[in-house]
């Protein structure tokens, strides 16, 4: 198998501005991996909070190219070598997990969502995401959501309580919250309580990844169901998590690729846990790969085709939340310049 890759450079609407920092231009990676005249297409949205970034995604992949042997059926003894090598870089793992099962996909002929055997009208609708914003910043991107079945709206920062409030007066559908494990344990009860009357419908990590312990005492004071993100990226996270929270969002690239993130869905699952497929700032390429597995969700967050100002691909990500799962083969994504009119 040959992997090539390439610079992907997605830019949003509005600058996105989360607890972590802001950015409006996002550096991924394109990966394609060729092989038998048939060639599978995957992205890696490489995290600076995870201590990533595009050269550090190409580095990983020049290291696993000679590893991808010449049998892209082979994903597990694929992912062994990977990890035998070099461990982490969840972004340019998932990119390969991604174009190797395109390419299976496109070989058979068939969506990697049937190959599953998953029933897409099973699918549940997507929320949009409101970054950080000043007041009148967030009433003009607002605007723009307004007809979207479900909003997650980023806290974490000076008067973010005030700006949800204001959000709701307007807003009447579902809201999620996200803070992006800002807070410590006390803050987030504080805050949590303090929205709790404008009908939350869940809150992401409300503090540090590593504090499991200050994920339990803040689900025990608040009445807003609670999803670990920062704190779960393999399935072993899943038993630190027991009795802490209500359910865990899942992300491909903390995952590292869709055969662990099923593996993630299957162990939370096992303990009651709600499932949400969520999503960096990715193209339709990222995202249609994760949406494989939306069949299997409880929420969706895989809103970044509708934050960025173009879309280089087109694939699951439809209309104002809608996901859909197509018969296209592999991950149903082809390039927006190559879309039959």
């Amino acid at each position: 198998m040959r992997l090539r890759h390439e610079p992907l450079e997605l830019a949003t609407t509005f600058e996105f501005r989360i607890a972590w920092g802001a950015k409006a231009v996002h550096h991924n990676t394109l990966v394609r991996i060729e092989h038998d005249g048939i060639e599978g297409l995957g992205e890696a949205a490489p995290s600076h909070y995870y201590g990533e970034s595009p050269e550090l995604v190409a580095s990983a992949l020049g290291h696993w190219a000679p590893l991808l042997g010449e049998d892209p059926f082979a994903l597990e003894a694929v992912e062994r070598r990977l990890r035998a090598r070099l461990e982490g870089h969840g972004a340019a793992r998932a990119a390969i997990d991604m174009a190797l099962r395109d390419w299976i996909g496109k070989r058979l002929g068939l969506p990697v969502w049937k190959l599953l055997g998953l029933d897409p009208a099973a699918t549940p609708l997507s929320c949009v995401t409101l970054g950080m914003a000043a007041p009148e910043e967030m009433e003009a991107k607002l605007e723009t959501v307004l007809d979207f079945p479900a909003l997650k709206v980023k806290l974490g920062g000076p008067g973010d309580v005030d700006n949800l409030r204001r959000i709701r007066r307007r807003y009447t559908g579902r809201i999620r919250v996200d803070a992006n494990a800002a807070w410590n344990a006390s803050d987030a009860v504080r805050a949590l309580r303090a929205i709790e009357p404008l009908d939350i419908e869940l809150v992401e990590q409300p503090v540090a990844r590593t504090d499991l312990d200050g994920l339990r005492w803040v689900r025990e004071r608040t009445g807003i169901p609670l999803f670990a993100d920062e704190s779960v990226h393999r399935h072993a996270d899943i038993a630190h998590l027991i009795g802490r929270v209500d359910g865990v969002n899942l992300k491909l690239m903390k995952t590292g690729g869709l055969g662990e993130m099923l593996r993630c869905i299957h162990a939370a699952r096992a303990h009651g846990m709600g499932i949400m497929l969520g999503s960096m700032i990715e193209s339709s390429l990222a995202l249609s790969a994760a949406a494989q597995l939306a069949p299997l969700a409880d929420y969706l967050d895989l809103d970044g085709h509708w934050l960025l100002r173009n879309d280089p691909f087109d694939g699951a990500p439809g209309e104002r939340g809608r996901i859909t799962l197509s018969e296209r083969p592999g991950l149903g994504v082809v390039p927006v310049a190559e879309k039959p009119a």
